[in-house]
């Protein structure tokens, strides 16, 4: 798999394969290919049957179409039939009576049109086995050959066939198992010949070409791995409805969720081999807003369901408007059970029609998508298996069939869960479909028994959500690695039945729809390790092959940068920017990627641009936008608690990037003359410590300085890396009237310089000086000038020259003393002058230690996967279980997890260990040991629930006893686990001091130690380790990654930052 990216690039210019596809079209000439575009084909043609399903007949007129839009010449459709009219679905509309079933009268949908036969020019036939006499003809003759896909679920071949017709040569036949196998068949074939899925949802330029030929070798598409896959429409307000206000007219109960816009949605499921949709259910009835939608869907062969609140195939709000608010009782069945059923069996009887394309939400919730409240647990278990069991008659008694061969889910979400552990009792053939904690990780997988249920299990997913702790519905967000790790876990504990992802307004999400779609569809090929793979193929589908490798590169990163917190979570006190250069890193970052991105932007032909900025560029600078905003804000406030000019300046930058945000909107508005205007309303400043939307993007809180006066102690102030204080003068971070600031300090193995500012806080401008008491002490810049006129604050760099320092072991400290040229202005006399220390430590490691991490700093910090070895316990004779590293995955470089993904929970005993060489100076009877690990939930049930263990010892000697920690509690109702809010907030297990994921060690002396890790089940991924032997200092991200023998240069480590921790 690593060489498919690789193998698609080479072969871009004569060759498109469909994501992951077996190629079976090629726009050069070669041995036995059979030409079906251009050259002397003038006129050609689709046949199809007219036996066969109106959705195939569809599709088939879609890629006739697509033919067109990449050749020029549009292909005919046929029946083979002179004069014939397109084909008709007929349906009879449900009477606007919502409350006793009746129809209408009768409508239609027609087909795309047909053109008369014409054999010689027939070069693609398309059929359904079984309900289409060409294909079955073909079959009875020999000639075609469907034994691998006939009976298999959405399966289909694609082959050659000489003389399939009279007076026909030769064709492509494309033989579907079932419509859907039909209809992927054909929009198979649309992807290789250049039309993207998102030709029309995110405006990928069709690929032009002249002439298209299909390749000798066959193709077997057998069923895919997951049943039903799809999406749901959700918290789809202001974006989406806004946008679906500006374009369609309302519908008598809302904005225009109609048959107008459905086909587009459907349209993209089909072309991204999906099957299943959630429509959009706020402020909307799908049902009812159109008569039209619910036989539409089925037409198009669309599987329709409804969100886990909207049981019975009605929308959540049909019982409010019809019923409540009508006199006819609350939501609730304890109290209004006789009225409810009604409304079930109503529900069946309007899907009826369509039972063929429907999958059935079970069981129901409170009013609103809540719990359902004032019962006890008990009461509650009791009423749900009642409401279940009055939905399976409504079933049986309208459709006329047993309830088991009826396809049936109940979603098991926040609460509702917890009722499975206290008895409910759930008929065997309803699916199952366990739900995420609506942050993308997966709460409970299939167990015991839930294996082997006829109905089987699924998982419902979350690329977007309106609640605590936050919501999270602007732009993409989402890590595709994560969704790989967690849908694969899921999948291979026998989650395969339903996958399901609430996906928002739809718009903005185009790219990890796309992969949990692939995912779904062939797990085995995009599964865990090849998210690289996919997101190559990916870039290269929708952009072409120059600059699809770092389209790829850069797609990674913004996964990896906007996931380590929701944009709607990042908040001034978020990253530092006085510790480990944390905020200037994450801007850096972002201006780097942003910098690429336009960079390929500018690079790509025009027709791709609208495409690119809508997918990769817009949501770049918008997270770019966040971080500048937020970062600068907190930067801010320090400034300005330490009475600096430059507060008030970093106040106008804030509010230029503030209002780049709002002319970034406008940009996105103006795209395609307004195309998507509206699309991306979503407010995104102001949360301000509440979950909910604001209503209107707000600025955070910042302070502006007087510059009228001076500051009381002075023109010139003084700040230090790591402290908010500053001096001289008094303020609450150091005593008062304390004169002296002191920096981390500094080792050869620790950052080779530390910082200390020195800036205006007055009305005058000042020069400065700086000496230093030790020779071997550098400064980057020992004098300049200050203040409002022609001064400019400066940051000065502290190292050493560590070739001129003792050669011997010694801890000293360099004083750096200051002078102001404008004497009592500059530092005013009631202070003690100013001075800064910078402690130094003059050590080496012994020879004896080779590989490892070296203390500095007070701590050792880690990535994860750079550990030393692999430990195997000593009766781990045959087991294949090991670690896997994730690349690319989590808050900073990647994660390692304990392989395969089906291991039970293992003991330090049983488990293999990860290993970490240490050196630490420092010795202390309680040095703790931090994991940062990744925020999973107890998926195999609170009743086994997610463990790590870690031994510290001395080198050589016995392992110390591992300390075994639980770090994920119980869920209790709709209660997640305590900490679980932080967790999820900050993307890790371990950054809250309440999270256990600490273990606290004795290091008796100086020398080599080994940590080893135990990782206890899969899924429980460590990102990072921190050993806090007294140093740690607040940041999000950890301290950088510390030496590592054999990697980093003596006295030159130039990890300033977590940037540098790869």
């Amino acid at each position: 798999m690593a060489s498919f990216f690789w193998l698609v690039l080479a072969a871009w210019a004569s060759l498109v394969a469909a994501l992951g596809q077996q190629p079976v079209v090629s726009f050069t000439r070669s041995s036995n290919a059979f030409q079906i575009a251009g050259g002397k084909i003038s006129k050609p043609q689709i046949l199809v049957s007219s036996g066969d399903n109106w959705g195939v007949i569809r599709a088939a007129g879609d890629l006739a179409k697509d033919f067109g839009r990449v050749t020029g010449t549009a292909f005919t459709l046929s029946n083979g039939k002179k004069g014939a009219k397109p084909a008709i679905y007929e349906y009879h509309p449900a009477a606007a009576n919502y409350t006793v079933y009746s129809t209408n009268g009768t409508q239609h949908f027609s087909g795309p049109e047909y053109t008369d036969p014409s054999a010689q020019d027939t070069v693609i036939i398309a059929g359904t086995i079984g309900q289409s006499d060409i294909v079955d003809g073909l079959i009875k003759a020999g000639k075609l050959d469907v034994s691998k896909v006939k009976g298999e679920w959405e399966s289909f071949v694609t082959q050659i066939v000489d003389e399939p017709t009279s007076g026909c040569p030769k064709a492509v036949v494309i033989a579907g198992s079932d419509p859907r196998g039909t209809i992927f068949g054909l929009y198979d074939i649309s992807e290789q010949i250049g039309v993207s899925p998102w030709y029309w949802w995110a405006d990928v330029p069709v690929q032009k070409n002249k002439n298209i030929y299909a390749l000798p070798k066959g193709k077997v598409q057998g069923p895919p791995s997951v049943k039903y896959r799809g999406f749901f429409l959700n918290d789809e307000q202001p974006g989406l409805s806004g946008w679906v206000q500006w374009n369609y007219e309302d519908t008598p109960f809302g904005v225009g969720y109609n048959s107008k816009f459905y086909p587009n949605v459907f349209e993209l499921l089909l072309r991204l081999r999906a099957n299943y949709l959630w429509p959009a259910i706020w402020g909307s009835m799908f049902e009812v807003d159109d008569t039209a939608n619910q036989p539409l869907a089925d037409a198009w062969g669309v599987v329709l369901g409804s969100s886990h609140t909207e049981p019975m195939m009605r929308a959540q709000n049909e019982f409010g408007t019809f019923y409540t608010n009508e006199g006819l009782g609350p939501w609730a069945y304890n109290l209004n059970n006789k009225t409810i059923d009604e409304y079930f069996v109503y529900g069946a009887e309007r899907a009826k029609p369509y039972a063929n394309n429907s999958l059935w939400t079970m069981g129901m919730r409170g009013s609103g998508d809540s719990a359902i409240e004032g019962l006890g647990v008990e009461a509650i278990v009791s009423l749900l298996e009642s409401v279940v069991a009055s939905q399976r008659t409504a079933i049986e008694d309208v459709l006329g069939v047993k309830p088991a061969d009826v396809p049936q889910m109940w979603c098991l979400y926040k609460e509702v869960m917890s009722y499975i552990q206290q008895g409910l009792s759930i008929p065997e053939d309803i699916t199952l479909l366990w739900a995420d904690d609506n942050w993308g990780n997966v709460r409970r997988v299939p167990i015991g028994n839930e294996t082997s249920r006829s109905g089987g299990a699924g998982i419902y997913y979350h690329f977007d959500y309106v609640g605590d702790t936050r919501n999270y519905k602007w732009i993409n967000t989402i890590q595709l690695e994560k969704t790989a790790e967690q849908m694969q876990l899921a999948y291979s504990y026998g989650a395969d039945r339903i996958w399901i992802v609430n996906v928002g307004d739809l718009k903005p999400l185009e790219i990890p729809i796309s992969h949990f779609l692939d995912l779904a569809y062939d797990v085995k090929q995009w599964g865990v390790g090849h998210v690289s793979d996919w997101t190559a193929a990916w870039a290269t589908r929708e952009f072409g092959s120059q600059q699809a490798d770092k389209i790829a590169d850069i797609m990674t990163r913004y996964g990896m940068y906007a996931a380590r917190r929701k944009f709607e979570l990042v908040e001034p006190y978020v990253y530092s920017t006085v510790n480990y250069g944390e905020g200037d890193a994450i801007l850096q970052q972002w201006q780097t990627l942003a910098d690429d991105a336009q960079a390929v932007y500018d690079k790509l032909d025009r027709a791709h641009q609208a495409a690119f900025f809508e997918m990769v560029l817009h949501p770049i600078l918008g997270g770019q936008i966040i971080h500048q905003v937020h970062i600068g804000a907190e930067r801010n406030m320090v400034y300005a608690n330490q009475h600096r000019n430059s507060a008030n300046d970093i106040i106008s930058d804030v509010l230029a990037r503030f209002q780049a945000d709002g002319e970034l909107t406008a940009r996105w508005d103006s795209v395609l003359d307004g195309k998507w205007k509206r699309m991306l309303d979503q407010t995104h400043f102001g949360y301000d410590g509440y979950w909910q939307q604001p209503m209107r993007n707000v600025l955070p809180a910042m302070e502006y300085v007087q510059t009228a006066l001076s500051s009381i102690a002075g023109n010139v102030g003084i700040a230090v890396e790591g402290l908010n204080a500053s001096i001289p003068g008094d303020d609450k971070y150091h005593s008062n009237s304390g004169n002296t600031l002191v920096t981390p300090p500094l080792d050869p193995y620790g950052p080779s310089t530390r910082w200390f500012d020195v800036f205006s806080r007055g009305t005058q401008d000042c020069d400065w000086t700086a000496t230093v008491d030790l020779p071997y002490v550098k400064l980057s810049q020992s004098n300049g000038l200050v203040g409002p006129k022609k001064g400019k604050d400066s940051r000065v760099y502290v190292s050493i020259d560590w070739s001129s320092a003792p050669q011997i072991t010694n801890t000293t400290t360099a004083n750096i003393q200051f002078t102001a040229g404008c004497g009592t202005e500059g530092f005013t006399s009631w202070y003690s002058p100013p001075v800064v220390q910078v402690p130094v430590y003059l050590r080496k490691i012994p020879s004896s230690f080779t590989k490892g991490f070296v203390e500095s700093d007070g701590n050792v910090a880690i990535e994860a996967t750079n550990y030393q070895r692999i430990q195997s316990p000593s009766n781990a004779a045959g087991s294949n279980i090991s670690y896997l590293t994730l690349d690319n995955y989590g808050r900073t470089l990647g994660g390692v997890t304990l392989w395969p993904q089906t291991t039970p929970p293992q003991t330090p005993d049983t488990a293999p260990a990860l290993e970490y060489d240490l050196y630490l100076f420092t010795n202390m009877s309680k040095a703790n040991v931090t994991l940062y690990l990744s925020p999973t939930q107890n998926y195999l049930s609170d009743k086994t629930p997610l463990q790590f263990a870690v031994s510290l010892f001395p080198a050589g000697g016995a392992q110390a006893q591992p300390k075994v920690v639980r770090f994920v509690g119980d869920s209790i109702g709709a209660d997640l686990p305590a900490g679980w809010g932080r967790a999820v907030s900050d993307s890790i297990w371990g950054l809250d001091p309440g999270h256990n994921t600490t273990t606290t060690w004795s290091v008796p002396k100086e020398g080599a130690y080994t940590l080893r890790v135990w990782g206890l089940a899969p899924s429980v991924i460590v990102q990072k380790i921190v050993m806090n032997l007294g140093g740690v200092r607040t940041s999000y991200l950890g301290p950088p990654e510390s030496f590592l023998v054999g990697r980093d240069k003596y006295g030159a480590n130039k990890r300033t930052s977590f940037v540098l921790s790869t």
